[in-house]
């Protein structure tokens, strides 16, 4: 029996405080800024969309309690992305969950590929964009 892949979990504290953050990470700009272009609003049901390598990424707000959580729906694999803020004084905890991964010999459409590869590339690749988040918010 194949076993579904575990959510993607990465924590990070940025030196912000969390308005700063929040502001980076629900707004379309903030995103822009650090992840990909996107035509985000911080809206419940609002439809958008990543500009992906792989082409345009639909995607929907699913939650948002400002400034502590937003998750959005993320593309057709049924994956959805929710970032947690959590106000530690002047500094701001990040974390980012992305789940909603399929058994791992599924194949994943757009990049044709097993999810398990696809994880295993994802896992890696948010530790360089939360980096990008970091960075853009302490320089």
């Amino acid at each position: 029996m194949e076993k579904t892949l575990q959510d993607i979990k990465q924590t990070v504290v940025i030196e912000a405080q969390i308005q700063k953050v929040w502001e980076q990470v629900s707004t379309a700009e903030g995103i822009a800024a650090w992840f990909m272009p996107n035509d985000f609003l911080a809206q419940v049901g609002h439809e958008f969309h990543f500009q992906s390598p792989f082409g345009p990424s639909p995607c929907k707000v699913i939650e948002i309690q400002p400034p502590n959580r937003l998750s959005f729906s993320w593309d057709v694999e049924g994956w959805f992305v929710t970032f947690i803020l959590k106000e530690l004084g002047e500094k701001t905890e990040f974390t980012l969950i992305h789940g909603g991964w399929k058994q791992s010999d599924e194949l994943i459409g757009k990049a044709n590929e097993k999810a398990s590869v696809i994880h295993d590339r994802m896992s890696g690749g948010w530790i360089n964009i939360i980096g990008n988040l970091r960075k853009s918010l302490e320089s």
